[in-house]
């Protein structure tokens, strides 16, 4: 009986590290920073306001929990190659912003584990606010952005990115 008692006993312990384990694994996975890896505009789904959209845009994001470095590469409506890069904390500071005709310095907002919030400033003037949402499944990023553009028109930008 006393063996019997053991092996049970252990048959739990292992049970429970199992499902200990699992449940481990979904945590880690949930605690990744869906933001990170390489996105894709869908320039079909996207309003660009005013137009024109760029032929094609890419994102390489990495993110950490102080911030995230990224660059955006691609090709304006008029066939001309960009690319803009930064690296920043989510602590409202302001760090450069290189490759923009438009703003010099941005700042970055984290609202929640989904949501985050950028500023573009020229100077000490905010030209653009971006907010940013990955959905739940992490595949999709809807991107609002809203200001005024380097020629002074209103934009009201929204962006539908995917992980390719």
């Amino acid at each position: 009986m006393h063996a019997i008692w053991r092996t049970g006993v252990l048959g739990v312990v292992v049970m429970l590290g199992v499902v200990l384990g699992a449940g481990t694994g979904r945590v880690s996975t949930q605690a990744g920073d869906a933001r990170s890896g390489t996105w894709k505009l869908n320039v079909a789904k996207s309003t660009y306001r005013p137009g024109p959209p760029p032929q094609r845009l890419t994102l390489h994001i990495v993110a950490s929990p102080q911030g995230e470095q990224v660059t955006a590469e691609g090709v304006t409506a008029a066939g001309t190659p960009t690319m803009l890069q930064y690296t920043a904390h989510f602590d409202g500071k302001d760090y450069p912003l290189t490759g923009s005709q438009n703003a010099d310095t941005i700042s970055l907002k984290r609202i929640d584990a989904w949501t985050t919030e950028r500023r573009d400033k020229k100077g000490e003037k905010v030209v653009l606010t971006s907010t940013r949402l990955v959905s739940e499944d992490g595949k999709t990023m809807t991107v609002t952005v809203q200001g005024t553009n380097a020629e002074g028109q209103a934009v009201d930008n929204v962006q539908i990115w995917e992980k390719p």
